[in-house]
Parts: structure tokens; sequence; C-alpha cells
């Protein structure tokens, strides 16, 4: 788990890797957190120049050397765990000394150790009084580090994509798509028309967008996705009102609500578990079972047990 977090980061890929790796981790009994996504993270340097935030996809990696050519620039820096054994029958550094790459010094797509294109790994995890139990952004392409802004709040994405389409987002603005986590939507919806939308508008780097929902590999911009606890379960995401000031700095690792615990109380305090999207089904089912994206999204019988209002 330790090497599929380093070339995620490595690569500048999806922040659905980390989703993925939590629940895969959880499904063989390993004890994966997000502070250990963070600690692999600060260690591995972003050296793939891939899409969307770079400039190119995997067809030109992979006639270059694909990703046995970044194990190799990994191993020989000691960044992944070599004596791992694979299908093969034999470990990835017996694999990675097999493998023979042609001259690759006229090449852009992979930069070397020493030369990354960001010293540190890019699928960043934050947490704070908007997230406690954490949510992720990939940024790869992102140039800002920082963003604060009034919230501009939606009970799904229809209802943002909607006033995007309208013009009615504003430079400076955070957009704020909930009842879209594992139980509220239920299922985690990727937020792709929303963000396609603001980049087309011209706004994706002069505003930002939090949900409890995911982001699609191919999103760019000041995205924050996996927010946990999940509104439908009443987390902080749910108590957020239009002109809240939030803020995000990826260096501090935190997003945070400016907003009074007392005024949160009395916001907990009236708040209500909606009704769920689905009643019965395959769908309901799954909305009962499943839990918290900082733990993967995963389903389980315990996580029926939950405080309804």
């Amino acid at each position: 788990f330790e090497n599929a977090i380093t070339m995620l980061n490595a690569v500048g890929g999806s922040t659905n890797g980390i989703l993925h790796l939590l629940a895969l981790a959880n499904e063989v009994g390993i004890k994966l957190t997000y502070d250990d996504f963070e600690r692999i993270r600060k260690r591995t340097p972003h050296i793939a120049d891939m899409k969307p935030g770079g400039g190119y996809v995997m067809n030109s990696l992979d006639k270059i050397g694909g990703i046995p050519l970044i194990m190799k620039k990994l191993l020989g820096n000691n960044l992944i765990h070599g004596n791992v054994l694979t299908v093969t029958g034999k470990t990835i550094e017996e694999n990675i000394r097999q493998y023979k790459v042609s001259s690759t010094s006229d090449q852009q797509i992979v930069r070397e150790i020493e030369n990354p294109l960001h010293g540190v790994g890019t699928a960043v995890i934050l947490k704070g009084t908007l997230a406690p139990e954490g949510a992720v952004i990939k940024t790869a392409g992102v140039e800002m580090t920082k963003f604060t802004g009034k919230a501009r709040v939606f009970d799904g994405e229809e209802s943002a994509f909607d006033s995007v389409a309208k013009g009615e987002i504003n430079e400076g603005d955070v957009l704020v798509i909930r009842y879209e986590g594992p139980k509220g939507g239920p299922g985690m919806r990727e937020m792709l028309a929303t963000t396609a939308a603001i980049v087309g508008q011209g706004l994706g780097k002069k505003v930002a967008m939090i949900t409890d929902g995911r982001f699609s590999g191919g999103t760019r911009g000041f995205m924050v996705g996996h927010v946990a606890p999940e509104a439908f379960v009443g987390g902080p995401i749910a108590l957020v009102k239009d002109g809240d000031e939030i803020s995000i700095n990826i260096e501090d690792n935190n997003v945070n609500l400016h907003v009074s615990e007392e005024e949160l109380k009395q916001r907990s305090t009236a708040w209500r578990m909606p009704k769920p999207n689905y009643t019965s089904g395959a769908l309901a089912k799954y909305a009962f079972l499943v839990g918290s994206a900082a733990q993967g999204a995963i389903t389980d019988p315990n996580n029926l047990d939950i405080d309804r209002k």
C-alpha cells in the first residue's frame, strides 16, 4: 500500500486513488489512515507531467517506458519497497532490474527525482472545522495554495450546476455542494458537470468548490472533495449557510468554516436528517451500510447504528 500511495503522488494521480486504497486496505485487514497518506506524500516528489494538471496522456508515458520507468526512478532513490513479492514470483526490485529502458534523455514527461515538478506529492489531505475527519484535494495543476471566500451552498449537484450555468457564481465564491456523500447521494458521485461548467466560464482559478462527493480524475482547480463527516449524518458541511466564510490552506493542510462554536451548536440542534433519496432496493441498503469517506466509504453492518433526528 505504501508503494501504491507513492506512485499515486509521483504521477499526480486522482483523489479517487485515496478512497480506493483505504477500502482495499480494509478488505485485507490492514490499518491505513489519512495520516499514512500525508506521511508518504511529503517524502514523494511529483515527477510525471500527466494531464489534466500536466501536458501528457498515458499513451505518451507508455511509449517511453510506462509505469515501470517511474518505478525504476523511485526504486533507485529508495522511495518504494523493492522487497515486495509480485505476481511474477519475483520481487519488485528483481523485476525492475530486468527491465530495460531505452534512452529517455530527450523526453519531457518523467523528470528525474532531483528535478521534480513538485518537491512533494499532490494528493493532499485536509482537516479542520469543516472536515474534522478529513477531506482531499489534488494540487497537480493548481497554482494557488490558499483560498478564502464566502459560501454558496447547494443541496445536490443539479442546483449547483444550474446556478453556474445561469452565471450566478462570482469570483471569490466557495461553492459548497452537499448531500452527495456515500450515504447522502448515495454513492458519492463525481461533481463532473459542475466543475466543467466552472472551468468553461473561466472561473477555474477564481472560485473554490467543496463537496462531500467526489471529483473526476480529470478535474482541475481548487476542488476539495470527500468532506467527512458528510452532510447526511450531520457533519459540519450540513451546517454551512450562504455567506459563511470558508478558508482552505494547502500548506497547512486545513479547511475551516469560520463560524463560532456557539452558532454551530445552535445550527446542529436545529438540523434534521433529510429523507433518503432511496427507501427501498439495493441503493437504499447500500446507503444504510456505507460509512465515512475517511475510511474508504466501505459497507459495514456496524454503520447501521446512526443517530436519526
